[in-house]
């Protein structure tokens, strides 16, 4: 019987992701990439991530460490510390691989898994995904997924803050 704690191995290196998407690749499976803050997970997030998750066979999703999300969103960002953030989404049963990192954008993650389809939120233009390129170039393809109204870690934060459940 599997460690209940087993979904924790999602959280991995990006050599030990990279290994896993060429043996993926290989077996003629698809790969996808999406990454984000996944600050506080929302309903929003779950189904995005599901929307992703379907559009191939292997999802790995690049989350932005700690001081990354802050110079993102601002002070009194992240809500929770890239730890949690990681062992929440490993936790979801869309997400095969989760790989912190430490950079303004996921332009390193994109260029060495090379996924094949490479996924945003609906809220970015096909002009601003980074990476769409490198994937495009590859074969690849650029999936906008549509956001879910009224959903939104930054609706979430305001709201405990009202509530003064946030400093």
């Amino acid at each position: 019987m599997p460690s209940p704690l087993a979904y924790r191995k999602k959280v991995a290196s990006l050599a030990r992701v990279r290994a896993a998407c060429d043996r993926a690749r290989r077996a003629g499976r698809k790969v996808v990439f999406t990454n984000g803050c996944f600050d506080l997970l929302h309903p929003g997030h779950v189904r995005y991530l599901a929307a992703a998750r379907a559009a191939g066979d292997l999802l790995v999703v690049g989350l932005n460490n700690d001081r990354s999300v802050r110079t993102l969103k601002g002070p009194g960002r992240p809500v929770q510390r890239a730890a949690a953030r990681a062992e929440v989404l490993a936790a979801l049963a869309a997400v095969d691989h989760v790989v912190v990192f430490d950079a303004p954008t996921p332009i390193e993650l994109i260029a060495t898994l090379r996924p094949d389809v490479l996924v945003k939120g609906a809220d970015w233009r096909p002009g601003e995904i980074v990476g769409s390129d490198v994937v495009e170039a590859a074969g690849g393809r650029v999936l906008r997924v549509k956001l879910v109204r009224g959903e939104s870690t930054t609706r979430l934060v305001a709201h405990a803050k009202r509530s003064r459940a946030l400093p």
